[in-house]
C-alpha cells in the first residue's frame, strides 16, 4: 500500500503506518535443503501439496521453488526448497544460491528462521557432511532421516536419538514416499519456530587445527559477521575455500577477515598441510566417528538394485538397454497415440465446419477457420504425444534409471572431452534446450559448462516433436517391421540418435579447437531403483502438457494470425488460392529465401515456415497449417494439414511434392537448426555474452543447411527423389 501525505500530519501518519508495519506478524520462513535424490521435493511437495509455485531467483537462472504449508498453532509457514547441492561450498549457482539463503545474504529471500536438512539414512555419510554445513550455520535446525525404509534394506540401523544427541539438533526418522514421519516433521518444526535452539558447532578440532580457525573466528565476532554458534563453521569454510572467502555477497571488513584467512592457509601450507580441503577432511573424520556410535550394519545379500545395475550399467549391454528403452519409447508413442490425436483432428475440423456455416463468407471467418483453427489446430493435435513423452520420461527419471543413463553416456562423452554430468543438462533439453542450458550450472569447470551450453540444443527438445510427427506420420510409408515396429517411429528414434551424435561431435569439435581443456572425472550417485510416485510423474507430465498449451495459446496464436495476414494481403480480385497467396506478403517473402533453400529440396511455402519457427520450432506445424489454410477455399478441411500436404504437387513434375526424401531433408534440418528465440536468450544469459549466442547461431545453422543438403542432394543422385 503506497500513501501520499501532503498534510502537516503527514510526519505523524508515516510514524503510525510505519509503527502498525512493524507490528504486523510475519509469515515464518523455513528452508529445505539436502543433496540431489535425498528425496528433498518429496517432502517439498507432500508438506506444500498444491500450494506452490516455480520461478527463477533475480539475477540468476537457478530454480526457486516456494510454497506454503499450515502448522498447527503456528498458521501459514512459508517453504523454501534449496537447489540439492553436496556442500555449501559456493562452487556453482546453485550452490551459492543455497548458501546466500541460508546466511540471509539474498534481499529477495528473507533468512530462514529453521532449515530441514533432510538426509538420506541409506548415503548417511556423505549426506551427513552437507547437514553438519548447515547446522554449523547457527540457524535452528531439524534433521530430516529420509529414505528410513531403503537404510533398512541395506541392514542399516541407525539410533535417531543418539545420532540427534550427537548433533546437536532433533533428527526425525521418515520415508516420505510412503507418507511416513511427515507429522513428526511438522512438530518438529513447529517446537524449533515456538523455541528456536540453534546448536553450537560441535565439530571436534585438534588443537593444531582449531588454533588457525580460531584467528579467523575473532574478527568475524568482533565485526558481528558471524553468531558464537556459526563463528567456527563459518571460519572454516573460509579458509578451506576461496570462493567462499571472495564471495562477492559477504559483508566486507576493511580486510581483517581475508587477512586472517591469508595467513592461517599460509602457516597451514608450512607445516604440510592442504587448506583447501581443511573442512572436508574435519567434517568426515567427525562423521566417521558419529556413524560408529549411532548405526549399526548387518550382513546382507546382495541388493535388488545392485543385480539389476550389473546389467543395466554393463559396458556392452548397458547402451543396448538404453536404445531399445529409448526405441519402446518412440514405438509406444506412435502406437498409443493415434485415437486422441485422431479425435482431436476431427474436433478442430468439426469446429471450422460450424463457424462456417454460421458465420458469412468474409474476412473474419477466414481468420478464424485458416487463421486460427488451422494454425493452433494442427499444433494442438500432437498435445497426445507430447503427454506421452513426458509421461515415459516421467516414470524412467522417477524409477532412477536416469542416473545409469547419465553413467553409460559418461564412457561416450568422455572420449569426445565432454563432461559426465553434461549429460543432465543434455537430458533436460530433451523438454526443451532452456532448463537444459540452466542445467548448466551444476558444472562446476567454466570450459565445460561453456562446451555442453553450446551444443545442449542440438538435443531433440519437445519443439522438435510436432515437427517430427508431422513430416514422419505423413510422408514415410507405414511399414512395419517384425509385424510391430511402424517405420515412422524409426525414423524419429533416427533424428533423436542423430541430434545426440551431432551433440557429441561437436562438443568433441571444440574441445579439441576454441575451447582446450582437460575433462574432469564424473562423480556420479546411482540411486536406488524405486516404484515410481504416480503423482510425482503425472504432475510432471501436466506442467509440461500445460506449457505446452499454453505456448499454443499465445505464441502459436499471435504468429498464426500474422501468417494469415500476410499470406491474405494485399487482396487481389478474382485471384485463386494459390495465386492469392504467391502475390501476398508471405509469398514475397518466401519467395527470397527461395534460392538459399532451393538446393535443400524446400520451396517458398517451407521457407515462410521455417522463417516463422525462428520464434519456436513448433511453429513450423502451425504456419504450414496457416499457409494451406489460406491456400485451399474449402475451410472445412483446415485442420487435416497432413492430408492437405499429402496432395500438393510438384509444380514443375506434376508428381507429390512432399516425398519421403523431402521429409527426411527437412526434418535434418530441424535436427540441427537453432529455431528457437528464447535459447539464444538463455544462452546470452548464461554466457554474459551476445558473441557465443550468435556464435551458435551462426554454426548450428551452418550445420543444418549443410547436412540437409548433403541429404537431398545425395538422395537425388541415387534416384530417391
Amino acid at each position: 500500500m503506497t500513501v501520499t501525505a501532503r498534510s502537516a500530519n503527514a510526519p505523524y501518519l508515516q510514524k503510525i503506518l510505519q509503527l502498525m508495519a512493524d507490528s504486523a506478524p510475519e509469515t515464518p520462513h523455513i528452508a529445505l535443503a539436502g543433496n540431489p535424490n535425498c528425496g528433498k521435493s518429496t517432502i517439498f511437495n507432500a508438506l506444500t501439496g498444491l500450494r506452490q509455485k516455480v520461478a527463477n531467483y533475480p539475477g540468476v537462472t537457478v530454480e526457486k521453488k516456494e510454497g506454503v504449508m499450515r502448522l498447527d498453532n503456528v498458521g501459514d509457514v512459508h517453504v523454501v526448497d534449496l537447489p540439492g547441492t553436496y556442500s555449501l561450498s559456493p562452487r556453482s549457482p546453485d550452490e551459492e544460491v543455497a548458501l546466500d539463503v541460508i546466511l540471509g545474504f539474498r534481499e529477495d529471500t528473507p533468512s530462514p528462521s529453521v532449515v530441514v536438512a533432510v538426509v538420506d539414512a541409506s548415503n548417511l555419510e556423505r549426506n551427513l557432511f552437507l547437514a553438519t554445513q548447515v547446522i554449523s550455520t547457527g540457524k535452528p535446525v531439524v534433521v530430516a532421516l529420509n529414505m528410513m525404509d531403503l537404510a533398512r534394506e541395506t541392514g542399516f540401523s541407525i539410533n535417531t536419538e543418539a545420532l540427534a544427541k550427537e548433533l546437536g539438533v532433533p533428527v526425525v526418522p521418515m520415508s516420505a514416499s510412503r507418507g511416513q514421519g511427515l507429522s513428526e516433521l511438522k512438530s518438529a518444526i513447529a517446537e524449533q519456530l515456538r523455541s528456536p535452539s540453534p546448536s553450537p558447532e560441535k565439530l571436534p578440532l585438534k588443537p593444531e587445527i582449531a588454533k588457525y580457525v580460531d584467528t579467523v573466528t575473532e574478527p568475524l565476532l568482533r565485526h558481528k559477521l558471524a553468531t558464537p554458534a556459526s563463528a567456527r563453521g563459518e571460519a572454516l569454510r573460509l579458509i578451506s575455500s576461496q570462493r567462499a572467502l571472495l564471495h562477492p555477497r559477504r559483508p566486507r571488513t576493511g580486510g581483517e577477515v581475508h587477512k586472517a584467512v591469508e595467513a592461517a592457509r599460509q602457516q597451514l601450507t608450512a607445516e604440510g598441510k592442504a587448506w583447501h580441503g581443511l573442512e572436508a577432511e574435519v567434517r568426515y573424520q567427525w562423521i566417521e566417528a558419529v556413524i560408529k556410535k549411532t548405526c549399526r550394519q548387518r550382513e546382507v545379500s546382495q541388493r535388488t538394485s545392485d543385480r539389476i545395475d550389473r546389467v543395466l550399467t554393463h559396458r556392452v549391454l548397458g547402451p543396448l538397454v538404453l536404445m531399445l528403452i529409448m526405441l519402446g519409447v518412440f514405438i509406444s508413442i506412435f502406437n498409443f497415440a493415434k485415437v486422441p490425436m485422431d479425435a482431436i483432428q476431427s474436433f478442430f475440423g468439426w469446429l471450422a465446419g460450424f463457424v462456417t456455416n454460421i458465420m458469412a463468407p468474409g474476412p473474419l471467418q477466414s481468420l478464424l477457420t485458416d487463421g486460427i483453427l488451422a494454425g493452433v489446430g494442427s499444433i494442438l493435435v500432437f498435445l497426445p504425444q507430447i503427454l506421452l513423452l513426458f509421461l515415459f520420461l516421467g516414470l524412467l527419471e522417477d524409477t532412477g534409471y536416469m542416473a545409469r543413463a547419465a553413467f553409460i553416456m559418461d564412457r561416450v562423452m568422455g572420449r569426445v572431452g565432454l563432461h559426465g554430468k553434461a549429460f543432465i543438462p543434455l537430458l533436460s533439453s530433451f523438454a526443451c534446450a532452456i532448463p537444459g542450458v540452466m542445467a548448466t550450472r551444476t558444472i562446476e569447470n567454466a570450459k565445460d559448462r561453456l562446451v555442453t551450453i553450446l551444443v545442449a540444443p542440438l538435443m531433440c527438445c519437445s519443439a522438435r516433436w510436432p515437427v517430427y510427427f508431422l513430416l514422419a506420420g505423413a510422408f514415410i510409408p507405414d511399414v512395419k517391421f517384425f509385424g510391430f515396429i511402424p517405420l515412422p517411429a524409426l525414423v524419429i528414434f533416427g533424428m533423436v540418435i542423430f541430434g545426440v551424435v551431432a551433440a557429441v561431435v561437436m562438443a568433441g569439435v571444440f574441445k579439441m579447437t576454441i575451447i582446450k581443456g582437460e575433462t574432469p572425472t564424473l562423480i556420479l550417485e546411482l540411486p536406488p531403483y524405486r516404484v515410481p510416485k504416480t503423482g510425482t510423474v503425472l504432475r510432471m507430465m501436466l506442467e509440461r502438457g500445460w506449457i505446452f498449451v499454453k505456448n499454443a495459446g499465445t505464441v502459436i496464436l499471435a504468429i498464426s494470425i500474422v501468417l494469415w495476414a500476410l499470406a491474405s494481403y494485399p487482396k487481389k480480385e478474382g485471384a485463386t488460392p494459390e495465386e492469392q497467396i504467391h502475390q501476398s506478403f508471405a509469398g514475397r517473402i518466401g519467395r527470397l529465401s527461395e534460392p538459399v533453400l532451393k538446393p535443400l529440396g524446400f520451396d517458398w511455402k517451407i521457407g515462410i515456415a521455417i522463417i516463422a519457427s525462428f520464434a519456436a520450432r513448433e511453429v513450423f506445424v502451425s504456419s504450414m497449417g496457416t499457409i494451406y489454410g489460406v491456400e485451399v477455399s474449402d475451410t472445412k478441411e483446415t485442420a487435416d494439414l497432413r492430408s492437405r500436404l499429402r496432395q500438393e504437387k510438384d509444380p514443375q513434375t506434376g508428381k507429390p511434392f512432399f516425398t519421403p526424401l523431402r521429409a527426411v531433408s527437412l526434418m535434418v534440418f530441424y535436427v540441427l537448426a537453432m529455431q528457437c528465440m528464447s535459447t539464444i536468450a538463455a544462452v546470452k544469459r548464461e554466457t554474459n555474452s551476445w558473441g557465443w549466442a550468435m556464435f551458435q547461431l551462426a554454426y548450428m545453422t551452418g550445420l543444418a543447411w549443410v547436412a540437409s543438403f548433403i541429404v537431398w542432394q545425395g538422395g537425388q543422385l541415387m534416384g530417391w527423389g
